[in-house]
Formats: structure tokens, C-alpha cells, sequence
């Protein structure tokens, strides 16, 4: 049997084994305690960034709310209080202090004792701390105002986290506390969410094969196939070259490589096995023959090439891709008729009678059954 030489364009390719991981993982908690008043989807639905998910009972946060609000407008009429009172101070303060500077002058004209004048003195100082007091109390009432102000935002964020909204769109899991069941903050995982849209594929790839790849990357955007291992290339996803680790793992001697796809009808899902395509290039019009016409010998690789006379050569080639049925062989030319099978009876310089299917004399260059 024998096949013609012929030229094709080749993808040059690498196949390996991958799995399916989430383009992104949220794990859903409580940031407050309470009791879980409803769920708003199904286990397994399919959910958008800011939709509500849980809804917890809101009436303690609510109340610890409306006291620290409470306690802002108290503050606030307690401000406004030692206004008033710095008001009126300042204002005795003033007089006192009028009064006192011209009892001072009486006393040194000798009309009022000396007694008096600083019995005034006195005073116009008292109340003149009394004002630096008023000052202090209004600076204290503000930090106050502050502090109930601070507290009332806190108790509102404390409030707005009985409403769980989802932070991506993704795809619910497995819900582990029921409708009705008291969550505590930040120590149960009520569910997951994973992003399917897009995703990943993560393969890993010969550490040899890492400098092919990069001289490739760098040209252009590499495309990567992938399928589940039980379905045809008809069931393909196709996506982008994203991540090359920065690490050769040196227990596999394999680097590890990740694809994006958009996965919009959802055949990838995350955990799954599938089988990973790269293509790194396209080989044009390179020489190809049948898988089968390339023996391995000790010289290495070679195949048996027949002659206008009928008679048959061996020639070493170099093997190239294998694409289909058919490799990519370098050392023979385009036209160039080789055996593919019958190759055992052979040997160089054997007169061979080419046959067609049905045991018919052919001139060559087809395929029939090959006697030596």
C-alpha cells in the first residue's frame, strides 16, 4: 500500500489533560448575629453581582440604632446648653470686670476701701473662669456630638449587614443554615458562590516546551481549546492564553499555564477534567505523509520511498507533528510516493507491484496492496 507525499498547512500544538477552576470563589458569611429571617434564591441558581441573597432580623441592630441617635440629640441640646451658659458668663464677665477696674480707681482716691475694690477683683476672676469653664464644656459637648455620631454610623453599618447581597455573578452552591436558624458573625459559611462566566483552565506543560511557547506569546495572543473528555471536538470551548506561572515546579519538572474562557453557555464547570489544546503556530505548506508510513529503525526514523522503476529507497526523515492521520515529515519532497504498508517484506532496492483494493495492476501513486 502506498500514499503520495503531499503539503498542508499544520498546526503546531500542545495536547494535555486540564481541569476546570471558578474565575473567581466567594465564600458567604454573617458579619452579624441573628436570626435568619429569609433566603432569597435556590440552592444551585444562578445569581448577579448585588443581588440579595439572606435577609437577617434586623430589630436589635434597629434599636442600638435609634439609641445612638437618641444620644447625638442629647449631646446636642447638652451643647447647646453650655452656649447658653458661656453666653451669659461672658457677658457678667464683662461687667465684673467694669465694675471691678472702677471700684480699683475709687479705692485709689481713697472713696472705698481697698477692701472692697479687691472684693470686685475677686469676683470679675471668678466669673472670668467660669467663662474658660463654659468654653470647655462646649468643646466637651462637641466631642460627644463626635463620639454619638461615630457610634450612630457604626450601629447603621452594623445594620446594613443584615441585608447579604452577592459581590459577583456566579453560581450558588450548597446552602448550609436554613430559613429560620440563628447565624454568628464571621464563623459559619453559608454558602458559596463561584464565577463561571468567565472561567478558567489551568494545564500544566513540559518545562522544554516553555521557550517555544514565550517566543509565540510574544507575537500574539495564544488560542487554547478545550472539551470535556467525554465529548467531540464538535463541543469545543475556545479561549485565550492568560497566565504563564512564574515558576518551573521542580518535583514535575512542568510549568503551569492558565486559559480564559468566556463559557457563556456553561459546558466548562469548575473541578472538571478536559482536554486542553494550545496552538502555537500554523506550519504552512508543510510535507506530510500517513502515520504509518514512518518505521523506526536503528539509524532512527525513515521511510521507504518507490521510485519510477518501481523499486524502493529508504530514506531517513525527520518526524515532525502528527495531525490526524498524517505527520509531518522533513527529508522527502511533495509528490513523492512512500509505502505505508507491507514495509516488513522490503528492503532497499526491492521491485514492488503496487495494487489497487481490489487486487488490480495500478501505475502508481494511489493506494494498493504492496508485494516485494
Amino acid at each position: 500500500m502506498v500514499a503520495t507525499a503531499k503539503e498542508r498547512d499544520v498546526p503546531v500544538e500542545v495536547q494535555v489533560i486540564g481541569n476546570v477552576e471558578a474565575y473567581s470563589t466567594i465564600t458567604v458569611k454573617a458579619q452579624v448575629g441573628g436570626q435568619l429571617n429569609e433566603v432569597f434564591f435556590h440552592e444551585g441558581d444562578f445569581v448577579k453581582k448585588g443581588e440579595k441573597l439572606f435577609e437577617i432580623d434586623k430589630r436589635p441592630l434597629e434599636a442600638a440604632y435609634n439609641q445612638a441617635l437618641a444620644n447625638i440629640a442629647r449631646d446636642q441640646a447638652t451643647l447647646g446648653q453650655a452656649q447658653a451658659n458661656l453666653a451669659r458668663d461672658e457677658a457678667q464677665a464683662k461687667y465684673q470686670d467694669t465694675q471691678a477696674k472702677r471700684y480699683a480707681e475709687l479705692a485709689q482716691s481713697g472713696v472705698i476701701s481697698k477692701d472692697q475694690a479687691e472684693q470686685l477683683r475677686a469676683s470679675a476672676d471668678a466669673i472670668a473662669q467660669a467663662v474658660n469653664a463654659d468654653k470647655a464644656a462646649i468643646e466637651s459637648a462637641k466631642a460627644a456630638i463626635g463620639a454619638s455620631r461615630a457610634t450612630a454610623e457604626n450601629a447603621k453599618v452594623q445594620l446594613g449587614f443584615t441585608d447579604i447581597y452577592s459581590p459577583i455573578n456566579g453560581r450558588t452552591g450548597n446552602l448550609t443554615v436554613k430559613s429560620g436558624n440563628v447565624v454568628t458573625a464571621n464563623n459559619m459559611d453559608m454558602m458559596t458562590i463561584n464565577q463561571v462566566e468567565p472561567i478558567y483552565v489551568t494545564f500544566s506543560v513540559p518545562e522544554s516546551q516553555l521557550n517555544e511557547i514565550k517566543k509565540y506569546r510574544d507575537l500574539g495572543i495564544l488560542k487554547v481549546r478545550a472539551r470535556p473528555q467525554d465529548a467531540d471536538s464538535t463541543e469545543e470551548e475556545t479561549g485565550n492564553l492568560t497566565f504563564i506561572d512564574n515558576s518551573v515546579d521542580v518535583t514535575t519538572g512542568t510549568i503551569k499555564l492558565k486559559g480564559t474562557f468566556p463559557n457563556t453557555d456553561h459546558k466548562l464547570w469548575p473541578g472538571q477534567f478536559v482536554r486542553v489544546i494550545l496552538r502555537l503556530t500554523t506550519q504552512k505548506n508543510a510535507v506530510v505523509v500517513p502515520n504509518e508510513a514512518v518505521q523506526t529503525g536503528q539509524a532512527g526514523s525513515f521511510v521507504y520511498v518507490v521510485k519510477p522503476d518501481k523499486t524502493v529507497e529508504s530514506r531517513t526523515v525527520t518526524p515532525g507533528a502528527r495531525v490526524e492521520q498524517d505527520m509531518v515529515v522533513e527529508g522527502l519532497e511533495l509528490g513523492e510516493v512512500v509505502v505505508t504498508e507491507g514495509q516488513l517484506r522490503l528492503a532497499p532496492g526491492s521491485k514492488v507491484s503496487i495494487k489497487d483494493a481490489n487486487g488490480r495492476g495500478s501505475g502508481g501513486g494511489g493506494r494498493g496492496r504492496s508485494r516485494g
